[in-house]
């Protein structure tokens, strides 16, 4: 059985850790997380060994980052990248009750927990996180570090950009994108593509005004008034 490190002690570390033990898929080592009070702290039964850089030190255990968001995971795989650590130290992670049919593809690093649905030609690039109940359709392309919250539902050929969120119980018209680095909020139907970076809410789904937006429409971004 093969040795993993879970990076980040958060609750996607323990809800992974309570599928690789029930799987028997690798015998877990421990935990890494940037917080030094976490140090040796005991998470339901894996102990915080060190810091995330420490990943070095453990020379035979493949490694999975289990931060929520996109935007930590890549940072902290850039990070470990720059450390020397390539690719092949990532493991992946799926729950026994995933189905891969043949013609679907998972990229290293990525997580799909219970009850994750892909149907035909799916495609999920690096470090994907999946929580219980997404469905993935025919065809639909996902970039390296996105994540999904529970119950995201996918039409046919929709595409999902690098580092997207999408919110728990949100769905994704047939043949639509999301750009990268968007944010998809709770329970919102997203009808039309998504732009890069922006946050769509509601049902159908539309963008919200970001703050800095709103300031330089009343005319105080920039010049001094409050």
């Amino acid at each position: 059985m093969s040795e993993i490190l879970l990076l980040a002690a958060t609750g996607l570390a323990r809800e992974v850790l309570a599928m690789v033990r029930s799987s028997g898929q690798y015998d877990v080592v421990g935990l890494l997380d940037d917080d030094e009070e976490m140090s040796g702290v005991s998470v339901d039964g894996a102990t915080v060994l060190g810091s995330i850089d420490d990943a070095t030190k453990f020379t035979h255990a493949l490694l999975l980052v289990c931060l929520g968001s996109g935007k930590a995971r890549e940072s902290v795989v850039n990070r470990l990248s720059a450390l020397g650590l390539s690719e092949a130290r990532y493991a992946t992670a799926i729950d026994p009750s995933v189905r891969t049919p043949e013609g679907c593809r998972i990229g290293r690093g990525s997580i799909l927990l219970q009850n994750v649905t892909l149907t035909a030609s799916v495609t999920l690039g690096a470090h994907v996180v999946a929580m219980p109940g997404v469905t993935f359709t025919h065809d639909d392309d996902v970039a390296d570090f996105a994540t999904f919250a529970a119950g995201v539902s996918m039409g046919g050929g929709v595409r999902i950009g690098r580092a997207a969120y999408l919110g728990m119980n949100s769905s994704v018209r047939e043949r639509t994108s999301v750009g990268d680095y968007a944010t998809i909020g709770m329970g919102a139907a997203v009808l039309s593509n998504v732009p890069d970076g922006q946050t769509w809410v509601g049902v159908p789904a539309h963008a919200i005004e970001r703050e800095n937006d709103r300031e330089m429409t009343n005319g105080t971004a920039f010049n001094g008034t409050a």
